[in-house]
């Protein structure tokens, strides 16, 4: 994106704080039904251990519902302390399931407001009704989240599988997290959480569907295991770049973007030429941006052999617009010293790019 285009319109919010649900009006759905058949102590260290992933995930509880959960894990009342236990952390479920006796699965949306930020990760938490007591993991699929691209099968006659118009209704990515200090199966208990992760490569309103199952067939009839989500999505923050190469001039650059978890950015899930999915890098010539969520960020960059690859970690504000400068430095100079490359070789046409939804890569973005 260059910045000779304006800004998306509307605000952002900083990547790694839950939203709130005050506020939301209508948008917010029924709250989920309190579970009293459950022992204190399990749903405690459950609930404990969701609280420090996402502590990790840079998304983590208000230190007021933190103080409450402290108090109802103290409670005498054991009763009391379930039913605060999941009064506290039921505001933050996006979705809830119910697990039937037969381990059929069902979904319906819950009261956490259902905010995303362009190009950014979103954190919420799905609370698991589990009658069952089933043990697997437990799965979340989205058509909207199904690939954007298919890569070269070096076909001499490539058949278009991913039309350009699907390309608009998945705009988003999802995520179960599974990583300590959770546990990747469900536990059996009659309640526990899990967390989702949601990305979306844009802003405005989006809807989404949820699919949810615990292995095959375990879906609920009537299609109860899908839950539609309306997300309002504020737009990224605009980092336009200023690259300088050595003597100063402005120059291209090959960027990495990568957040406290590692994860890179824009994610290449979502990417299209000319920023493609099979590399982390992108290319942005000086004076052309890069849309990114407010946050801290990792960020490598070079361009190719003759230069030294640097680092150094930037922290995009809340804004529409941020500007950064990269100053670029060589360590040999072969043109100088007459050494000229006489490469020709380029893969324009297979080895890792597209089959669909384009026949490999156009040349203006080579």
């Amino acid at each position: 994106m260059r910045h000779s285009e304006p800004p998306l319109p509307g605000f952002v919010l900083l990547l790694g704080v839950l939203v709130q649900t005050v506020g939301i009006g209508a948008a917010r759905a029924e709250d989920l039904p309190v579970v009293n058949d459950v022992d204190l102590q399990p749903l405690a260290a459950q609930i404990l251990r969701v609280v420090e992933a996402l502590d990790i995930l840079g998304q983590p509880l208000a230190p007021a519902d933190k103080a409450k959960i402290d108090k109802a894990i103290d409670s005498t009342d054991q009763r009391a302390g379930v039913q605060t236990l999941q009064e506290v952390v039921d505001r933050h479920c996006l979705i809830g399931i119910d697990i039937n006796p037969e381990s059929r699965v069902k979904a319906a949306q819950g009261p956490a407001a259902p905010w995303l930020v362009q190009n950014g990760w979103t954190v919420f938490l799905v609370k698991v009704h589990n009658k069952a007591g089933v043990t697997a993991e437990l799965q979340a699929t989205s058509p909207n989240a199904e690939p954007i691209y298919k890569q070269s099968t070096s076909s001499a006659e490539p058949k278009k599988s991913i039309r350009s118009t699907e390309n608009t209704e998945r705009w988003m990515d999802l995520a179960v997290f599974r990583d300590r200090p959770l546990k990747r199966e469900l536990s059996g208990l009659a309640v526990e959480y899990r967390i989702i992760q949601v990305y979306s490569r844009d802003a405005g309103q989006r809807e989404a569907k949820f699919s949810f199952n615990i292995g095959q067939g375990s879906q609920d009839l009537g299609f109860r295991s899908d839950v539609d989500i309306l997300f309002s999505c504020d737009p990224a923050v605009l980092v336009v770049l200023d690259v300088k190469d050595q003597d100063g001039r402005p120059t291209m650059a090959s960027f990495i973007f990568r957040d406290r978890m590692g994860r890179v950015y824009p994610s290449p899930s979502r990417r299209l030429a000319p920023d493609f999915f099979f590399h982390p890098q992108i290319y942005r010539h000086s004076g052309e941006s890069v849309p990114l969520p407010p946050g801290t960020f990792q960020v490598e960059y070079t361009r190719g052999p003759e230069y030294k690859t640097q680092t150094r970690t930037i922290t995009v504000p809340r804004m529409r617009t941020h500007h950064e400068t990269f100053q670029l430095q060589r360590w040999v100079h072969m043109a100088a010293m007459n050494w000229f490359s006489g490469d020709h070789r380029v893969h324009a046409a297979g080895c890792a790019h597209y089959e669909s939804p384009t026949e490999g890569v156009k040349p203006e973005d080579m």
